[in-house]
């Protein structure tokens, strides 16, 4: 069975933890002072529906978070991202069990108009996916929980006109050091991404040696992402530190190689080569053709 739990209200979520309402629109819990959960041999999976940012560090493994079709790869020491609009499901382990870690809620009222608002877009890993959760050391864990303790500083306080400029400022803070993780996990993990290229590349230069350009069309980020099992956020910033290149330009860079090719074959058209190649409207082939390579397909043709 599943039961559906909304996650939209910072008050009730601060109920159900048992943990005390210090601000309408954020809030930083210690699970550990919530009730023991058990939520009866009946209910084998809770679906989670966000309509509030939520990071969770986990202290404890206590059953498995499933975002789309896979499962989150976190144990302790793990932080995890939810955004509004997206589910997460989370399978409900056999035997009642003491919640233990931290949380960071917020609303997104709460960010509208301040420097948080306009970086939120740029923090990639709220959308992150399967095997990307992000696994901290002894002392990135001690930067989280202080930036924690910081925010919970300023919820203590009487609200005044500092107030929201102070708490959406050290979030802010809070997700650059993630960023900064991030950043240091793409490193530490480099033979798992090395891999992750290699099949990237092998994939990237199959679908053009397919007819799925001429079915599919030309492939995008998100086809790849899926084909690897990674959101496409994680996906593309991984490529991007491992190469340098965003996946686009990896694939219009693959597009152009395969495109010089089939240009020579003179049984063929421009337009049936856009065709095949996946472009729906032959003007757009040559348009990217001429700002790639400096020519249009046909003079290029003729050049050579």
């Amino acid at each position: 069975m599943v039961r559906n739990y909304s996650v939209d209200s910072i008050s009730q979520y601060n109920a159900d933890n048992n943990h005390p309402a210090l601000h309408p629109l954020v809030s930083v819990i210690d699970f550990s002072k919530a009730a023991p959960r058990s939520w009866g041999s009946e209910i084998q999976r809770i679906k989670f529906h966000y309509g509030l940012y939520c990071v969770y560090l986990k202290d404890v493994k206590c059953g498995d978070i499933v975002y789309g079709r896979h499962t989150y790869d976190y144990q302790a020491g793990t932080l995890v991202f939810f955004a509004p609009g997206q589910v997460s499901e989370f399978e409900i382990p056999a035997q009642a069990y003491q919640p233990k870690g931290y949380g960071l809620v917020f609303h997104p009222d709460l960010v509208h108009g301040t420097s948080l608002g306009k970086a939120l877009a740029t923090y990639h890993f709220f959308s992150y996916q399967s095997n990307e959760a992000l696994h901290i050391s002894d002392a990135e864990r001690q930067v989280v929980l202080d930036c924690f303790s910081k925010i919970a500083f300023e919820l203590s306080q009487s609200i005044d006109k500092h107030s929201k400029k102070l708490i959406t400022a050290n979030i802010e803070l809070f997700l650059s050091y993630c960023e900064r993780f991030y950043d240091r996990q793409f490193i530490s993990r480099e033979h798992v991404n090395k891999g992750v290229l290699a099949r990237f590349e092998e994939q990237l230069n199959a679908y053009f040696l397919s007819d799925k350009p001429s079915t599919l069309g030309l492939p995008s980020v998100a086809y790849f992402a899926e084909q690897l099992h990674l959101s496409p956020n994680y996906f593309g910033d991984l490529i991007k530190r491992e190469t340098g290149q965003s996946v686009k330009e990896m694939i219009q860079n693959k597009l152009i190689d395969v495109a010089k090719d089939r240009v020579f074959d003179g049984d063929k058209t421009v337009n049936q080569i856009a065709y095949e190649l996946g472009f729906k409207y032959p003007q757009h082939f040559t348009r990217l053709f001429k700002q790639r390579v400096g020519n249009t397909p046909l003079a290029y043709r003729n050049l050579n």
